[in-house]
């Protein structure tokens, strides 16, 4: 029997069994819980802060449409993670999805950014937090802080927050040793949350003035940067960048999707409580927008606080309270939205042996992973306590949009595959059936059936070895063609503008490529499996997400990407373990009765270095 390759090894995909004897977190959630738990993980920061920035610097009004734009591209990363948390019940999100349809070695790197994503932003609204309620206290803290924990290095805060680590560490606690009542807690904040953000939308709906939406840059005093004035100040290009920082301001609903074995029904739970708190949060964010930009015209917007400021420049102090009490509310809920998903992600890789098992044992009594909630939150707080919120939310948008972007491609994968089905009957079965899968001779692809398949001349219906191949290789093509176009857009902008010809034939051909490759992919035969949600409009609808994930990534500074070469090159030794795995799993072979084919085939574990149990 040949050995596997190494290639075969890194994309070897998870198999798993819902038999129910694995189960070990308590399933106590229901779809209530969860929209409560996506609503509180996003309405936090954004509504509150998010509007008045954007509309101030680059939309002006027209940050409503800045909302909308956003809210369609969450909304489709939305309708992908609704179809995965279907289909695949189990806590671990996009890691978990990517394990299934793609294979180990990219959920890993996907697990270790999601571990930033969750890490960081959980340490931003800390920071968020203590930085707001420290401006209603004249910065009484901060005071404090300088004198008692002065910080002098110019990449870190100027001081130790002990109220950003107090916090995270007290929350961390809460979700570690009492799941159920830190929901019930964490709903009642949101419910309220909710009900701020609708006294907010009906008082500024009575001040509300349309001329707002009208002003002329000739009446604007020379202090202010009222840009060309109306409803596109900045021009449609401003509304387009808005749409870019307020997309953010939707990152947090995938939380939902790392609690797949601890909802009561997963499969119709899940995708509503996606759908559903995505609509509640782009409503909120639009009505708030809305009033915001009628009550009080967008150039003299406050960046910082812009709802309890508008209040007080009208004269409404008693909603200017209620605004800022309100805003604590929705941090509070917001943090917990934002721990909630960390100790999953740890608790799903740690099952697969990817991180040290430690990590992932859950408490009998609790049914929680009581080690690794703790170590996350202790390392949530200790960030949040030492670098400043500007830092933090800069490592924010890259690791959710990689994300986003593998789930999208794991749905044209899972579509079109040639075994969709990632459930097998039992766990009595899975070392088997894994070993065979991982060794089994598969049908040899040659040139002249994949360019025959290529355009399905031979009109097949069902999937097959070669059109599952056809269509891996098209994804990553088109993902190819994704990133070319995205730099095209970007760079050649102005040349796109002033009608160059050059920039239009290069943008019509990249283009018509893009959309030739998309056309291929849907003549491609796809799989035929009932499943409780499915996207729509497959493969179009995940072919824009990826596209729109892929620009917005290419749009970050220079520096994020520093940032996030120097997360992965933490990780360097763990990426190179998958290849010392394959050498020892060689060695191993040439004496095979040192070591079986079931034994070297499971799941890999970090705790007999490599990848041995």
């Amino acid at each position: 029997m040949a050995s596997p390759s190494c290639w075969r090894i890194l994309t070897r995909r998870k198999v798993l069994s819902y038999d129910g004897s694995s189960e070990k977190l308590g399933r106590i959630l229901n779809t209530f819980d969860l929209t409560a738990l996506g609503v509180g993980a996003t309405l936090g920061v954004g509504v509150y802060v998010l509007a008045g920035h954007v509309s101030k610097d680059q939309a002006g009004p027209s940050v409503v449409l800045s909302f909308l734009i956003a809210a369609a591209a969450s909304f489709l990363a939305g309708l992908c993670y609704a179809e995965f948390g279907a289909r695949v019940p189990k806590s671990g999100s996009a890691y978990i999805y990517s394990y299934v349809c793609i294979g180990e070695f990219m959920a890993f790197i996907i697990g270790w950014n999601l571990m930033l994503e969750y890490i960081i932003g959980s340490a931003s609204v800390s920071r968020g937090l203590s930085l707001y309620i420290d401006t209603l206290a004249n910065d009484t803290m901060k005071t404090r802080f300088l004198e008692v924990a002065p910080i002098e290095w110019d990449f870190m805060s100027n001081y130790f927050d002990f109220f950003a680590f107090s916090v995270a560490i007290l929350l961390g606690i809460a979700l570690a040793f009492g799941l159920k009542k830190s929901t019930m807690v964490n709903n009642a904040f949101t419910v309220l949350n909710i009900f701020i953000v609708l006294f907010v939308i009906v008082a500024g709906a009575i001040k509300a003035d349309p001329e707002n939406w009208r002003i002329k840059p000739e009446n604007v005093s020379s202090l202010y940067n009222a840009g060309e004035g109306g409803f596109f100040p900045f021009g449609f290009e401003g509304t387009l960048r808005g749409a870019a920082t307020c997309f953010f301001g939707f990152v947090g609903f995938d939380c939902i999707a790392t609690t797949g074995e601890e909802v009561r029904n997963p499969r119709k739970a899940i995708p509503r409580a996606i759908l559903c708190s995505l609509t509640i949060i782009f409503l909120a964010y639009f009505g708030v927008s809305t009033v915001l930009t009628l009550v009080w015209p967008y150039y003299k917007q406050d960046v910082n606080a812009p709802l309890p400021f508008v209040f007080n420049e009208i004269g409404w102090h008693f909603a200017k309270w209620v605004v800022a009490i309100g805003g604590i509310i929705g941090l509070v809920a917001s943090l917990f939205g934002a721990m909630f998903p960390q100790p999953r992600i740890i608790y799903a890789m740690a099952q697969d042996g990817l991180i040290f098992r430690a990590l992932g044992e859950v408490s009998p009594r609790f049914k929680t992973p009581v080690f690794g909630t703790l170590c996350a939150a202790a390392l949530t707080g200790t960030l949040g306590g030492l670098f400043d919120l500007r830092a933090l939310v800069n490592m924010l948008s890259i690791g959710t949009l990689m994300a986003y972007t593998v789930v999208a491609i794991s749905i044209l994968i899972l579509r079109f595959s040639e075994n969709p089905d990632p459930a097998i009957p039992s766990t009595s079965t899975r070392d088997s059936y894994e070993s065979s899968n991982l060794l089994k001779p598969r049908e040899r692809v040659t040139g002249s059936a994949f360019f025959k398949q290529l355009f399905n001349l031979s009109c097949i219906r069902l999937p097959t070895n070669v059109s599952s191949s056809v269509v891996g290789v098209l994804v990553t093509l088109y993902c190819l063609l994704a990133i070319a176009l995205s730099l095209t857009i970007f760079y050649a902008q102005d040349a796109i503008y002033d009608m160059e010809p050059w920039a239009w034939i290069l943008f019509g051909v990249l283009l018509g490529l893009t959309l030739l490759v998309l056309l291929l992919i849907a003549i491609q035969p796809r799989e035929r499996a009932d499943a409780p949600f499915r996207v729509p409009l497959v493969p179009l609808l995940p072919g824009i997400s990826i596209f729109v994930n892929i620009y917005l990534m290419l749009m970050l500074d220079v520096y994020t990407w520093i940032r996030f070469g120097i997360w992965m090159g933490i990780g360097k030794s763990s990426e190179m373990l998958p290849f010392y795995y394959c050498n020892m799993v060689h060695m191993r072979h040439m004496h095979p009765r040192s070591l079986s084919v079931t034994q070297y085939t499971n799941t890999p574990s970090l705790d007999g270095f490599p990848f041995f149990l």
